[in-house]
């Protein structure tokens, strides 16, 4: 009997702050503006990147509580867990000057506030009761964390704004495809489960290729998505065994666990990267 009953769910870089300092008023007239716009285009790069991290994490942390749950690799997973939650909370509080804007305080308070609930249900040993409550808090903090970068983002536009927002949807759609597989391995095989799974497989990989042809692509963000591409072929390849293999043999779903999380990484590395762009060209007047 599997560990959880099926449970249906919905489908961020870390950066360190950047501070504005402000020049003394009789050198004001020497400083150059491009300066002070790239410093503010910088901090809005690591904002919207910030609520992008917050969406992704917010699948990862689900998946890694299943994962815990069906005992898959269950103490390194508790571990993740307790790292994600720190990762979590430092990007809320990157992320709270937002909430001084009052076109995003709003925004930003619910997701904080889910955020809260989310955590405080992390700390529960797993059972079906607290999956459910965990992937219901999940997703609703997945689509707030998601109007989050786009109200900030919003405040400017260039193409490298798009790339870092597609990075990070994709990062958050391999956690979501990687707790749907956990889910469906841990229990029956539904058709619903299946079409969601087929679903985001799907978006990922038409969004994985979108990102390797992008023209605004630098070497270093090219790099990046290469290595994601490789993990994606382990990745899919075990989806595709999904409801096929025994399910005695864990092999596939521990290439789901450990593709997932390189993936993560090196989407990061992107998204990284085309923060770095995207201030860049804000900077520059793009």
């Amino acid at each position: 009997m599997p560990l959880f009953g099926l449970i249906r769910f919905s489908g961020a870089v870390l950066l360190s702050s950047s501070l504005l300092i402000v020049a003394p008023a009789s050198h004001a007239l020497a400083q150059p503006v491009s300066s002070v716009k790239q410093s503010d285009a910088a901090t809005l790069a690591q904002d919207i990147a910030s609520a992008g991290r917050v969406r992704m994490q917010s699948q990862r942390l689900a998946k890694l509580y299943w994962q815990s749950g069906i005992g898959l690799n269950g103490g390194a997973a508790r571990q993740q867990i307790d790292a994600g939650i720190g990762d979590v909370d430092a990007e809320f509080a990157r992320l709270s000057r937002q909430a001084r804007k009052s076109s995003i305080q709003r925004t930003y308070v619910r997701s904080e506030g889910l955020w809260q609930e989310m955590r405080t249900a992390l700390k529960k040993a797993p059972d079906s009761a607290s999956a459910e409550r965990v992937g219901q808090l999940a997703d609703e903090l997945m689509t707030h964390a998601g109007k989050l970068a786009m109200l900030i983002e919003g405040e400017s536009e260039t193409p490298v704004g798009r790339l870092l927002d597609l990075s990070s949807r994709l990062n958050m759609l391999s956690q979501r495809l990687a707790r749907l597989y956990l889910q469906a391995y841990d229990g029956k095989l539904t058709q619903g489960v299946s079409v969601d799974i087929e679903q985001a497989r799907k978006e990922f990989a038409s969004g994985l290729r979108e990102l390797d042809a992008a023209r605004e692509n630098s070497q270093a963000s090219r790099e990046a998505i290469g290595l994601a591409r490789n993990q994606w072929i382990f990745f899919e390849s075990a989806i595709a065994e999904l409801g096929r293999a025994d399910r005695r043999e864990s092999r596939s779903a521990q290439h789901v666990a450990s593709s997932s999380e390189r993936i993560a990484q090196v989407l990061e590395q992107a998204s990284l990267q085309y923060a770095r762009d995207y201030a860049d060209g804000l900077g520059n007047g793009r």
